[in-house]
């Protein structure tokens, strides 16, 4: 009887579990046993692995093999623990040395010809074997400029199984083979367009400088032309580098979803943008087999804009309405559960009526007034109720555009706000050092009504007025105080007084630009 061990790492969502790779030969009929909870494409490994190895020049054993991936109540998916399942092969049967096989992790898929290909989600998986203890980790070399983006664990990129053999000390005569690449990915995203290229639409581009500044959420209702999509395209542009584990948890996120990882983590904002005929799975997540993440989850520590969101399903759109809250996302399955983040700037865009002429000056609305409530009814209240920012967004005139060439050197390019909005993000981050947040959006109601924070009857009257009156809920509240906040910070105020209360209550309320 011998018995070998090795590691891989089951993904959950972003965050990776070890799993101890067993193998055993006993005496029997030839057979490879494969226990420990494997989905369809682990299963399938038992062939990929004997007509890896048999190719690559290191057959298995002819006796009964049995390879247990423990924890076995783990749920483990996908072609990722091929490398690790043929190395424990190797390694009981003696032509690999067992104590180098059992300190590394080991990440891949086999080919037939016994090449390894790349997978999703090695950076996630890198990480988690460091957080585990490893000090090693193998990988295919078209992962490993992607694994040496974790500092402080020994990244081993291998064209094969057979150069994985050897590097653990088999007795095998190396050869040339050529690796296996991703396909070719755009990591270089377009350059951002700039704010500078907008024209007029003041109220909207002071809101936009808001919104980026706390984080808050922002909707938009127009007329067709009137430059909603314009504007939303241009939030991006606005939000400061991503940095230290924003950047790390949006690359890992970009490596789980199979977009493609380079040699440095990403530093811009991601920006979705799902047609409005984009399904509940594709938005939040899911799937068959793997869960995958959704787009609401790729948009992390970004922007998720929903162009023409009336005319997604309602269903899909309340399917935001926990995300949004709690800033996370568990998708359950039959087969099980991953958890993601899922903390994103949601910005929705909408016309007023079906036509979309309601309220234009210059064409008539054929909409009668059921159906234009009807038609904007499709964004329910609970909905809207989370979104800090509304503005009705209207068509310009020959003025606006003839002014447009001035604009370029007026403050109005995404440079110059970006730098406004990162003044107001150092002030909120300082004001809210030895806390868990460092955006104003993120920030809890009851922090803010109390103690110090807690602003003044005068500078709180008109929120409190509307608070008794019916017009807004008490999340409206802590989210109007957080707006508040963030219009001090960009004026560089102390705290609000009562002009920064009543321009977030007109905010939220929606205003004409």
């Amino acid at each position: 009887m011998a018995l070998a061990r090795t590691f891989a790492i089951a993904l959950d969502g972003v965050r990776g579990h070890v799993v101890e790779v067993e193998a055993d030969i006993s005496a029997g009929l030839p057979a490879f046993v494969l226990i420990g909870l494997p989905d369809t494409a682990l299963g399938e490994s038992r062939k990929r692995v004997g007509a890896a190895a048999m190719n690559a020049g290191c057959s298995l054993t002819q006796k009964k093999l049995t390879v247990n991936l423990s924890p076995a109540a783990l749920p483990k998916q996908g072609s990722s623990f091929d490398l690790a399942i043929a190395i424990a092969a190797l390694s009981a049967a003696g032509a690999v040395p067992g104590e180098s096989a059992a300190r590394a992790v080991h990440l891949g898929e086999l080919g037939l010809d016994g090449r390894l290909r790349p997978v999703p989600g090695v950076l996630p998986a890198v990480l988690a074997a460091r957080e585990a203890g490893f000090d090693r980790v193998v990988v295919p070399a078209g992962n490993a400029e992607e694994a040496r983006l974790v500092d402080g664990i020994e990244v081993l990129g291998v064209t094969g199984l057979r150069a994985a053999a050897i590097l653990h000390g088999a007795k095998l005569d190396p050869v040339d083979e050529e690796p296996v690449m991703p396909a070719p990915a755009e990591l270089r995203r377009a350059a951002e367009p700039d704010m500078a290229e907008v024209s007029g639409n003041d109220e909207a581009v002071e809101a936009l400088v808001a919104a980026a500044a706390g984080g808050h959420h922002l909707s938009m209702v127009g007329p067709p032309g009137a430059g909603k999509t314009m504007l939303a395209r241009r939030l991006p542009s606005l939000l400061p580098d991503l940095v230290g584990a924003e950047a790390l948890e949006a690359t890992c996120i970009r490596s789980l979803a199979g977009l493609g990882v380079g040699a440095e983590l990403v530093s811009r904002p991601p920006f979705e943008a799902p047609h409005h005929t984009a399904s509940a799975v594709s938005l939040i997540g899911g799937g068959s087999g793997r869960i995958k993440p959704g787009a609401i989850v790729r948009a992390t520590h970004g922007v998720l804009f929903l162009d023409e969101a009336a005319e997604f399903p309602p269903s899909v759109l309340d399917a935001l309405r926990q995300p949004l809250e709690n800033g996370s996302i568990t998708i359950h399955r039959a087969s099980g559960a991953a958890s993601f983040p899922a903390r994103f700037q949601l910005i929705l865009a909408s016309n007023p009526c079906p036509c979309g002429h309601y309220g234009s000056m210059d064409a008539e609305c054929t909409c009668s007034p059921i159906s234009r409530r009807r038609y904007l009814a499709r964004m329910s209240g609970p909905l809207l109720d989370r979104v800090d920012i509304r503005l009705s967004v209207h068509r310009l005139g020959l003025a606006a555009l003839r002014s447009a060439p001035g604009q370029r050197s007026s403050g109005r390019t995404s440079r110059e706000l970006r730098e406004r909005v990162e003044a107001a993000r150092v002030r909120a981050a300082e004001r809210l050092s030895g806390t868990e947040w460092t955006r104003n959006a993120d920030v809890a109601g009851s922090w803010l009504r109390a103690g110090k924070r807690r602003l003044s009857g005068a500078a709180i009257a008109p929120l409190d007025r509307a608070l008794e009156r019916g017009g807004i809920t008490m999340r409206g509240y802590d989210r109007t105080l957080r707006l508040a906040w963030t219009l001090a910070d960009l004026d560089a105020a102390a705290s609000p007084d009562v002009d920064h209360v009543g321009r977030a209550l007109f905010l939220r309320r929606g205003i004409a630009a």
